[in-house]
């Protein structure tokens, strides 16, 4: 993030204590790479399941500017200990693969519903005072029935996971009314940028794409007329950080959104011109049975809430940030 967005922040977060649980993960390592440059004081909880996304190689060179514990937060005698004193507590734990959700529903249960009480409870018991912001997800809204999709329309999880995410943050909002532990909760559609994982489709596809691509494999796309939406990484952390020092923010939702939206051909077609067409290429495939009833079809999000009430706005369009992400997988073994 350029250091000019950077400063309007430095005075909320300079010495302050900040919890970041999923804090290897691909969010969760940009935001904290973010509040290192800011001066604050993180911790980071992190798992570090290979299956949920979480990498210490995402926060290479800040081993000594943070303090990692490799800890589940399901594990309900550990979190008052994790939480005590701390200013703000960025929530981006999570499972997040929506097939595991339908194969797996007790490990999504306890991870993005149980566990997120169990948070909740820490902070009411040892912390009230924390300021929350809890990433939640589009597949909440489950098939939209309009576009832009705000956050008026029903929510209709097609999944379990959406349906365990739409649980934590229901949560999140019942403490932040009745026990004053103030929470936001922000809605992300797909989040693309340097650190996502690209070992296999668990956080998102593109990954997936994005690493065949490089290695100059083709890279399938399932039916592709879908639309969506895209958020660059870093415009996401500057909306965490937003979020989180804004009054007006306090017991909110809001969506986040990407600058415009195109058809999933369309984000082929450029993540060929980005990788160059000598390399990359890609395979029109018809939409497996087994993901086609979860699938949420054409899915973009409206912002304009959280742009007049928080004055935040998406910036980076999607060529750049395929280029930007790209620009870090390019040795002949990616990241995972």
């Amino acid at each position: 993030m350029p250091a000019a967005s950077l400063n309007r922040f430095r005075r909320n977060f300079a010495g302050r204590k900040v919890l970041v649980t999923g804090g290897l993960g691909f969010i969760g390592s940009n935001l904290t790479r973010t509040l290192v440059g800011l001066g604050a004081r993180v911790t980071i909880i992190d798992c570090l399941i290979p299956e949920y996304g979480g990498n210490a190689r995402n926060i290479a060179g800040l081993e000594r500017d943070v303090v990692v514990h490799i800890a589940d937060v399901r594990d309900q005698r550990r979190l008052p200990g994790f939480i005590r004193n701390q200013d703000f507590l960025f929530n981006l734990a999570g499972q997040t693969s929506h097939m595991d959700s339908m194969t797996d529903p007790d490990t999504d249960l306890e991870i993005n519903c149980r566990a997120q009480l169990s948070i909740l409870e820490a902070c009411r018991l040892h912390n009230p005072a924390v300021r929350i912001v809890f990433a939640s997800t589009r597949q909440i809204y489950g098939r939209p029935d309009y576009l832009p999709v705000n956050e008026a329309h029903p929510l209709r999880p097609v999944d379990v996971n959406g349906i365990n995410k739409l649980a934590g943050e229901m949560y999140h909002l019942l403490y932040s009314r009745v026990h004053g532990v103030r929470s936001t909760v922000l809605r992300l559609t797909n989040t693309i940028g340097p650190r996502m994982r690209v070992k296999d489709a668990r956080q998102t596809f593109i990954g997936v794409w994005i690493r065949n691509a490089l290695e100059g494999r083709p890279f399938q796309v399932w039916g592709g007329e879908q639309r969506r939406d895209f958020t660059y990484v870093d415009d996401a952390v500057e909306a965490f950080l937003v979020a989180s020092v804004r009054r007006q923010a306090e017991g909110g939702v809001f969506n986040l959104g990407g600058v415009g939206h195109m058809s999933l051909r369309e984000l082929a077609d450029l993540l060929v011109l980005v990788c160059g067409p000598a390399r990359a290429r890609y395979e029109s495939r018809a939409f497996p049975r087994s993901r086609k009833s979860i699938d949420i079809g054409d899915f973009y999000a409206d912002g304009r809430l959280i742009r007049q009430v928080l004055g935040w706005a998406p910036k980076t369009g999607v060529q750049k940030a395929l280029t930007r992400t790209c620009l870090l997988y390019t040795s002949p073994s990616p990241r995972d």
